[in-house]
């Protein structure tokens, strides 16, 4: 119980963490794709593991947005946080789907916009108890 506990209060350290990781991700596929194009016929052909990140990078954000939000001092940050995460699922998943045609870059927005307010609220919105966590 004690390392779940120690989890929700490194919360935003595992998802800036996570984030950046997404983000180098998300920054080096368009290299590995250039490198292997040079090494395969199909353009298209990619390790399986490689296209599972972004899955995996999602779920952990999940959890770090969960529990970031169960222990952030301010209602706003608990809107903003899940309003990012949503808007990085719908990219990744409009991406796996291929729904529609969406930059690139666009999902260096949400990313970002995690990584900083993970760093924002461990720095100013951090509840030192359980019963703190009140609309400020």
């Amino acid at each position: 119980m004690t390392n779940l506990m120690n989890l929700r209060y490194k919360s935003d350290i595992i998802g800036a963490l996570a984030g950046s990781l997404c983000f180098v991700h998300c920054l080096a596929t368009p290299f590995f794709f250039v490198a292997q194009a040079g090494l395969a016929i199909d353009e298209a052909s990619h390790p399986w593991w490689w296209g599972t990140l972004d899955i995996l990078f999602l779920a952990i954000s999940f959890f770090a947005v969960y529990w970031s939000t169960k222990n952030t001092s301010k209602s706003w940050i608990k809107c903003v946080f899940w309003s990012l995460w949503i808007l990085l699922a719908v990219i990744v998943l409009n991406e796996k789907l291929e729904i529609g045609h969406l930059m690139e870059e666009v999902i260096y927005l949400p990313t970002l916009g995690l990584i900083s307010l993970h760093f924002y609220n461990r720095r100013y919105c951090r509840c030192e108890d359980d019963n703190c966590c009140t609309d400020q």
